[in-house]
């Protein structure tokens, strides 16, 4: 069941050169209880799309509906229930650095009116959660990134939110650290059912926890779907960079060219995926004259599923050659690399 639909929306800013579209159309659906990722570079209109999802930014047109309400045209006095259900995670953490982790947890339930022994038993569950109980006393400058992105999500899961939002939470950390606050917001999501939205230019973060991905680019939606079936299979030059920038399974113009130094026979690069023959294939290639060599690529694991690419050079006689990669081609996407 969707717990945010965008509906044809369109978010557009005047500028001194006129009026600039930051969101142009965009039909999306994100569903109770996952985690979906939004990823764009920089100027793709990340950041406007969360800001309509919490109100912070009004639509010019479109429909947008956040946990059953539509927050198109209600009034800002209207916003303010859906706003309490839905916790915002930060890229630099945005601690108050004058009061301590216990306060910075408490302070979204001081404003929400909570009394002084929930508000402490609160606080005190939450900082067990992210397990920095022994931190409630210490103060933001005495943490490290890690330890400081912890507390932001503490703090956001203070008034037992249904949807969260993590704008570039991992971006100002180290990769090691980074893995701990991935692992922490799966958490979050499984034991709690929160929904999940992670918007990021980073496509480790959506391929290592993300159920399904909308790829942004220039206002627009230009592709979405499971992140096994983006990653596996990318449809648009803007998801294709974006996963090469994380799998290099498919060689680039610098590789092709130090490949046809090296190799003779003709060069042909096939997709792999769960259930592919290409074994079956290869193993028979000798009955057309025609052996293999692998040259480049490699296979992975998403989402319990197997993908990638093998670059092979084929070595026999062109109609041998051509009878291996009709095969080929029955099975699966095979590209032929001229010479």
């Amino acid at each position: 069941m969707p717990i945010i639909e965008f509906e044809n929306v369109t978010k557009t800013f005047s500028t001194p050169a006129g009026p600039v579209a930051a969101i142009d159309g965009i039909d999306l659906s994100i569903e109770k209880g996952e985690i979906f990722g939004i990823i764009g570079y920089s100027g793709a209109g990340k950041s406007t799309l969360v800001r309509l999802v919490n109100g912070l930014e009004r639509i010019s047109s479109g429909r947008v509906v956040v946990d059953g309400v539509d927050i198109s045209t209600i009034p800002e006095s209207a916003l303010r229930p859906v706003r309490s259900r839905i916790g915002m995670i930060f890229q630099q953490f945005n601690l108050f650095r004058s009061r301590t982790v216990a306060g910075n947890v408490a302070y979204p339930l001081r404003v929400a009116g909570w009394p002084k022994d929930k508000r402490d038993a609160r606080v005190a569950e939450l900082l067990h959660f992210v397990g920095l109980l022994e931190k409630a006393h210490s103060y933001p400058d005495q943490l490290s990134g890690g330890q400081k992105q912890r507390v932001g999500i503490a703090r956001a899961l203070a008034t037992n939110p249904n949807i969260l939002l993590a704008d570039e939470s991992t971006s100002a950390l180290d990769p090691e650290t980074t893995q701990d606050v991935l692992a922490l917001l799966q958490k979050v999501n499984k034991e709690f059912g929160i929904t999940i939205l992670v918007i990021t230019h980073e496509m480790d973060v959506v391929r290592r926890i993300a159920d399904r991905v909308a790829v942004l680019d220039s206002g627009k939606v230009v592709e979405q779907g499971t992140v096994f079936d983006v990653f596996s299979n990318p449809q648009t030059p803007t998801a294709r960079k974006f996963i090469s920038s994380v799998l290099h399974t498919e060689p680039d113009e610098n590789d092709l060219e130090r490949l046809r130094g090296r190799h003779e026979g003709r060069i042909v690069t096939a997709q792999v995926s769960d259930g592919s023959r290409l074994g079956a294939v290869l193993s028979d290639a000798g009955r057309h004259g025609v052996r293999f060599e692998l040259v480049f690529g490699g296979i992975g694991s998403l989402q319990q599923k197997s993908f990638g690419s093998l670059t092979l050079e084929l070595i026999g006689p062109d109609a041998g050659v051509d009878e291996v990669i009709a095969e080929l081609r029955a099975i699966t996407e095979v590209e032929e690399v001229a010479a």
